[in-house]
């Protein structure tokens, strides 16, 4: 079951998002790339948008490919 929640320009930022939902700021990008987003900016959203989340990946050291924490 995919977890989905509705965003707002309210919410700011993706990299907003992904803190409060993944516990991790820097995984702002799963969160773009499982929606088919490039830009973490939410200012431009006039309604709610429904955006599906990653599962919080323990494994990673840091929310980004390739950089360790």
């Amino acid at each position: 079951m995919v977890l989905t929640i509705k965003v707002t320009a309210a919410d700011r930022t993706l990299y907003h998002v992904a803190a409060r939902q993944l516990n991790d700021a820097t995984a702002w990008w799963r969160i773009a790339q499982l929606n088919g987003m490039t830009d973490p900016d939410l200012s431009t959203f006039t309604a709610p948008v429904t955006l599906a989340l990653p599962a919080i990946d323990t494994a990673l050291d840091a929310g980004v490919p390739g950089v360790a924490a």
